[in-house]
C-alpha cells in the first residue's frame, strides 16, 4: 500500500427505533490504500453498512459516527452535502449489490452511463457516450451499441450488474466500494470482471473495497482480509496468510466451505458465541 486512500477509526452506524437504538456497525477502524481489501462476514454482519456509511448514504434514523472518516484531506463525516456530491462517483463510486434498485427504470443504459459521466466531467455527449461503448466491451458486453438503447427491465440480472460496474467506473474514481459485484453473473464472466477491476488496481492506482460473503473469492482476489460479525472486526490479515487465522468465527468461516477433493457429509456449523458480539473490534488501520 503506498499511501491511505482512506481513513476510518472508529466507525459506529446506528438505527433509533420505537424498542431502543440498533448497532448495525459497532466501533471499527480500517485504512484503504491502493489495494484491493476484501470484507467477509455473514449478512447482517455490517459490511455493507459501512460501505455506506463512507459515502454517508445512511438516511435517517440511522445515524453515522466517528473519531475519524476521511478520504485523503477531506473530512467525510462534516462534509456538506455540496462536498459529498462531488466526492460521490468522481473520488468515491459504489457498486451496490442488486442492479434493479439501481438503474433507474425511465431511462436507458445509455442515457444514464452518458449523465454519469458528464455530472463530474465538462465532455460532450457523443465523447460520453463512445466512453460509454468502450466501458461496456471492458466489462464483456456484446453488443454494447444495442445494450446503451435498451432500458433496465429489458436486460438480465448479470448483464445489469456489469452495466452497473461499467457506469460506476466511466469516471475513473480513485476508491471503487463493490458491494457482492459478482453475485449474479455466471462463473466465466465473474472472472472476467475480476480482471477488470484487478487491473484498475494496478495501472490506475485505484483502491477496492470488496464486500463479499464468498470467503475463498475473496481470499484468491484481494491483497487484504477483514472478517466482520456483529458490527464488528474480529480478525484482520493478509489474503495470503488466511490459513493461519485464529478467531473462532473465521475457522468456523473456513471449515464450512465445500472441499471438492475430500467431500464430507456434513459441512461444520457456525455457533454463535454471546462473548463475541461484545468483544471489542480488531483494529484493521495500518
Amino acid at each position: 500500500m503506498t499511501d491511505r486512500l482512506l481513513d476510518v477509526e472508529n466507525l459506529r452506524v446506528s438505527f433509533d427505533t420505537r424498542t431502543g437504538t440498533i448497532e448495525a456497525v459497532r466501533g471499527i477502524s480500517f485504512t484503504l490504500g491502493r489495494e484491493r481489501l476484501g470484507i467477509v462476514g455473514e449478512s447482517g454482519s455490517g459490511k455493507s453498512m459501512t460501505g455506506r456509511a463512507v459515502l454517508k448514504l445512511i438516511r435517517p434514523p440511522g445515524r453515522v459516527e466517528a473519531d475519524r472518516l476521511a478520504f485523503g484531506d477531506t473530512d467525510i463525516l462534516h462534509a456538506s452535502d455540496r462536498e459529498m456530491r462531488a466526492l460521490r462517483g468522481r473520488h468515491i463510486s459504489m457498486v451496490m449489490q442488486d442492479p434493479k434498485f439501481s438503474l433507474n427504470p425511465v431511462m436507458t443504459v445509455g442515457a444514464q452511463m452518458v449523465e454519469a459521466l458528464r455530472v463530474h466531467e465538462r465532455i460532450s455527449g457523443a465523447k460520453a457516450q463512445a466512453r460509454a461503448l468502450e466501458m461496456l466491451e471492458e466489462v464483456a458486453i456484446r453488443e454494447p451499441e444495442r445494450v446503451l438503447r435498451l432500458y433496465p427491465h429489458e436486460v438480465s440480472g448479470g448483464m445489469g450488474q456489469r452495466i452497473m460496474i461499467a457506469m460506476m467506473l466511466l469516471p475513473q474514481p480513485e476508491v471503487l466500494i463493490a458491494d457482492e459485484p459478482t453475485s449474479a453473473l455466471d462463473v466465466s464472466v465473474q472472472l472476467q470482471v475480476l480482471d477488470i477491476m484487478d487491473k484498475l488496481v494496478r495501472d490506475r492506482g485505484m483502491g477496492l473495497m470488496f464486500i463479499s460473503h464468498d470467503l475463498n473469492l475473496v481470499a484468491k482476489f484481494c491483497d487484504r482480509i477483514i472478517i466482520m460479525y456483529a458490527g464488528r472486526i474480529v480478525e484482520t490479515c493478509k489474503a495470503s496468510e488466511l490459513h493461519k487465522a485464529q478467531h473462532p468465527y473465521t475457522l468456523g468461516l473456513l471449515n464450512a466451505v465445500p472441499d471438492l477433493e475430500h467431500p464430507r457429509e456434513r459441512l461444520d456449523v457456525l455457533v454463535r458465541d454471546p462473548a463475541w458480539r461484545a468483544a471489542p473490534s480488531v483494529s484493521a488501520r495500518q
